[in-house]
């Protein structure tokens, strides 16, 4: 098949489902092409070697990749946001004519403003797509704190959602990445025999690469936090929770990665003195296995909100496809996933205490517990969410929107 992917993010960045997705499904024998924005995720500034100007192709790693042009912003300014999200998708719609032959459109849904110019396509050409929801809207925009609450919040839920329920209507097929989430989608008018569960996978993932180095013993317990340091990670609760065991020196907390909540979550460790608490800020890509090596735990937190309990962020793949036990604080699928396997401690959202506590716990285990605790989240990881049944399941779903659609220009002549 020839099959476009419509995604605001693709390598050089850190998003890289829709990177690894494009490199599977080229592999499979299919004609892949992107439509992208240029890197600047996750803080806003533009990568290294390129410059912001009128659509570019280029290609990468095999795939041709049409970069084009939008407002750069991830600040609090709802306006700017707001901005940023529009002008991609106003950018995206006008590239049709580097996808026009294409059978099927593939949306990475981040965010669903990139599904406008995919629902325009399949309204004005026929072209069928296919939405990868990854976090639902309007609640992802309306909980931010980008957003007020009361009549702003309501009057942006009125006019979101009636705009989402035409994209669910339209779209050939929709991809949850939690059980949770395909229900949610279930009761907001996804048909059913439209949507479709897939988790997520490590796009980091090397089924060549040597099973991981356990972190040799030095005494401490390493609990790491890598990934966006944005607004629904509840990092401060995180930090907090790291200052209430403070007293116990061997229990040490890092954080890796940048973000717009950065700044505020520097100033809050120092606040609190706590001394534990370290930053590492943005790594290369690169640098990551020397993090992973070095981690006995891996942080996985989110704010409580109803929306997240059908999420299942993409640093858990990461953590299990490596081997590190969890520590989350996320209601719903993941937290019955680390306590039904045991792949590490779980708690409630946003409860410093109960943060503490599993902090507490993790820091009582010795290296044999650690050990079989690693054994476990690989073997659940493989067995789950690799990246070969991922791509397998996502291209099934594909070619099966592709085939309805010439299904009924057939039947329609």
């Amino acid at each position: 098949m020839k099959i476009a992917i419509v995604s605001q993010y693709y390598t050089p960045e850190a998003i890289r489902i829709p990177d690894t997705l494009a490199r599977g499904l080229a592999a499979r024998g299919h004609e892949v092409r992107v439509i992208t924005g240029y890197p600047n995720y996750p803080d806003g500034n533009l990568f290294p070697g390129y410059r912001h100007r009128l659509p570019t192709t280029e290609w990468v790693d095999g795939i041709r990749v049409r970069r084009v042009p939008m407002v750069i912003s991830h600040s609090y300014n709802p306006i700017a946001r707001f901005a940023n999200y529009l002008t991609f998708a106003g950018s995206a719609a006008a590239a049709r004519g580097f996808v026009r032959a294409a059978d099927v459109v593939y949306v990475y849904a981040t965010q669903m403003t990139p599904a406008i110019g995919p629902s325009v396509w399949r309204t004005l050409f026929g072209t069928p797509y296919v939405l990868h929801i990854q976090d639902l809207w309007p609640e992802s925009v309306t909980d931010s704190s980008m957003i007020g609450a009361g009549i702003t919040k309501r009057i942006l839920s009125g006019m979101l959602n009636p705009w989402l329920r035409f994209l669910y209507r339209t779209a050939s097929a929709t991809i949850a990445i939690a059980p949770s989430m395909s229900r949610m989608l279930s009761s907001r008018g996804v048909p059913a025999d439209r949507l479709h569960t897939v988790l997520n996978w490590d796009a980091s993932e090397d089924p060549l690469a040597a099973p991981r180095v356990e972190p040799v013993e030095t005494g401490k317990v390493s609990i790491v936090y890598a990934g966006n340091l944005g607004d629904h990670q509840s990092l401060d609760t995180v930090i907090r929770a790291a200052n209430a065991v403070k007293h116990l020196d061997h229990v040490v907390v890092t954080i890796v990665g940048s973000g717009v909540a950065e700044e505020r979550l520097r100033a809050l460790a120092g606040e609190l003195d706590a001394h534990n608490v370290h930053f590492k800020g943005r790594v290369a890509p690169e640098l990551m296995e020397a993090i992973h090596a070095q981690s006995d735990f891996q942080v996985v937190s989110l704010k409580d909100r109803p929306i997240f309990e059908g999420t299942i962020p993409s640093k858990l793949q990461a953590s299990l496809s490596h081997g590190i036990p969890v520590i989350t604080a996320i209601r719903g699928d993941v937290q019955d996933m680390v306590r039904s396997n045991g792949i590490g401690y779980a708690c409630d959202p946003e409860d410093v205490d109960q943060l503490a506590q599993a902090f507490t716990d993790a820091g009582s285990t010795d290296a044999a517990q650690r050990s079989e605790m690693a054994r476990n989240a690989r073997e659940y990881y493989s067995s789950t969410m690799s990246i070969d049944s991922g791509v397998g399941a996502i291209e099934k779903i594909l070619v099966e929107a592709s085939l309805h659609y010439l299904g009924m220009r057939r039947a329609s002549t």
